[in-house]
């Protein structure tokens, strides 16, 4: 055969190998993808675990953007994500529910949890402002956040919202999430950044797979 890009000719055999280890490789890509409907939100999401923490997110909330801009690029995580929202009431439907969309998508995507590390812990700085993330792919929705915002709003976003959607994103993944600002003083927007940052970091390390690990824990489920 003729590669038309290359001009080059190669042997047919070699391309179906080829397209075979490709398609290995797409079943094996840990992927989720959620679409939810409400009176309050339309979103559709989708969540690839192993990538390389490209992000196209359009909320219509730009410092929350940013925010899950900065989670997907730090935790390697390539993510889409848009939403139309009843952004003319407040902020609150939308970033809940897109982070219950993600959240979903996570768990989706995660499939069956075995094989992976399990635990991750980060700290990530950012000027002035330090936080600490530690996840547990648990199975046991939990979440403790303390960001130590001082200002209402940033940009668009209630700074309430900002802890709340890390909670929800927990809550629906699935996982256990401690994420704590230890610098109370630092600028909001760098502490804000921080947290995502290091949550981002964080989960990407307990989703790390691991071919020892097995059901990573001694109950034999998770």
């Amino acid at each position: 055969g003729i590669n038309a890009e290359y001009g080059r000719s190669f042997d047919t055999s070699t391309a179906a190998s080829y397209k075979k280890c490709q398609s290995d490789v797409d079943a094996s890509a840990r992927r989720g993808a959620v679409t939810r409907r409400t009176l309050e939100t339309q979103i559709s999401c989708s969540v690839l675990l192993d990538g390389s923490g490209l992000s196209t997110i359009s909320t219509g909330v730009g410092f929350f953007d940013h925010m899950l801009g900065a989670f997907a690029k730090h935790g390697r995580f390539d993510i889409a994500l848009s939403c139309s929202g009843d952004l003319h009431i407040d902020d609150h439907h939308t970033v809940e529910d897109c982070a219950i969309a993600l959240g979903e998508a996570f768990k989706q995507a995660i499939g069956q949890r075995r094989g992976i590390a399990r635990f991750g812990s980060a700290y990530a700085p950012l000027d002035d402002g330090l936080a600490r993330a530690v996840v547990d792919v648990s199975s046991r929705p939990f979440a403790t956040v303390n960001l130590h915002l001082k200002r209402d709003m940033i940009g668009q976003v209630s700074t309430e919202m900002l802890s709340h959607a890390i909670l929800s994103l927990a809550t629906s993944a699935a996982l256990t999430v401690h994420v704590d600002v230890l610098t109370p003083d630092a600028n909001d927007h760098h502490k804000a950044e921080a947290a995502y940052k290091a949550f981002g970091i964080a989960l990407r390390l307990a989703l790390a797979r691991d071919s020892t690990a097995g059901i990573p824990s001694t109950k034999g489920m998770l």
